[in-house]
């Protein structure tokens, strides 16, 4: 199967220090990435190299889009969740709004949203179980709706590679549940790539995973790693 991305001899880090050595790892089409690691290990660094936010000092990064029959490196259509800390929820937005905003891209400027844009945001409001709270801005939602309306503008442009940064955090473990249960179906449409402290959740999930500490430890599969105690968390 042709990957989706290839990541070789990836060297990054900021201003100068290097935060994470010489990482390889392949992601292939519908995969399910779990990557976990100690804080400070060079998780985050990896998301960004592959977001584009940050340049890696050495090594490369491969893109090979599925809808793309040439070759080269144009970059794969990504969506992206932050961490919750990140998301500033006084910001005066509305749930539909929010959904709607992952289509900027495809926006044309000083336009109006299109019917089919607005016909797609509407279907994925409705796939993250989220109807009726169109209008709620997102300052009034709980952490469980928050994280799906985020989720929801992370798909709602239909990436080929979806990447999550701690999607857990500060929701409860139903949630968490039920945010998983929604990846799952995900993934017949896209690869996921997911940073996680909650190494047994993730572990149930997951089809391959990397440990970064560093360094990148790569595990093609992860079947017999469950119960498994991971010091280099602690």
């Amino acid at each position: 199967m042709k990957p989706l991305v290839e990541i070789k001899g990836l060297s990054a880090g900021y201003h100068g220090k290097t935060v994470l050595h010489d990482a390889n790892l392949t992601i292939h089409p519908h995969d399910f990435l779990g990557i976990i690691g100690p804080n400070g290990g060079g998780k985050t660094t990896l998301l960004k190299c592959v977001l584009g936010l940050i340049q890696p000092q050495r090594g490369e990064i491969l893109f090979h889009p599925t809808n793309n029959h040439g070759t080269g490196n144009r970059k794969l259509r990504l969506g992206y969740l932050p961490q919750y800390s990140h998301i500033d929820r006084k910001f005066p937005i509305t749930v539909w709004d929010t959904v709607l905003s992952g289509l900027i891209a495809e926006a044309r400027l000083f336009s109006r949203w299109s019917g089919e844009q607005k016909e797609k945001a509407q279907r994925v409001i409705q796939r993250m179980g989220l109807e009726g709270l169109e209008q709620r801005p997102i300052g009034e939602l709980s952490g469980g709706e928050l994280q799906r309306v985020l989720l929801g503008r992370a798909v709602v442009s239909d990436p080929e590679l979806l990447v999550l940064d701690e999607p857990g955090t500060y929701i409860d473990k139903p949630t968490e549940s039920r945010l998983y249960a929604l990846l799952d179906e995900l993934r017949s449409s896209c690869a996921i790539m997911l940073v996680s402290h909650d190494v047994d959740e993730l572990l149930r999930h997951a089809h391959s995973l990397a440990v970064v500490n560093k360094s990148l430890t790569y595990y093609p599969t992860t079947d017999g790693l469950s119960g498994q105690q991971w010091s280099i968390l602690s």
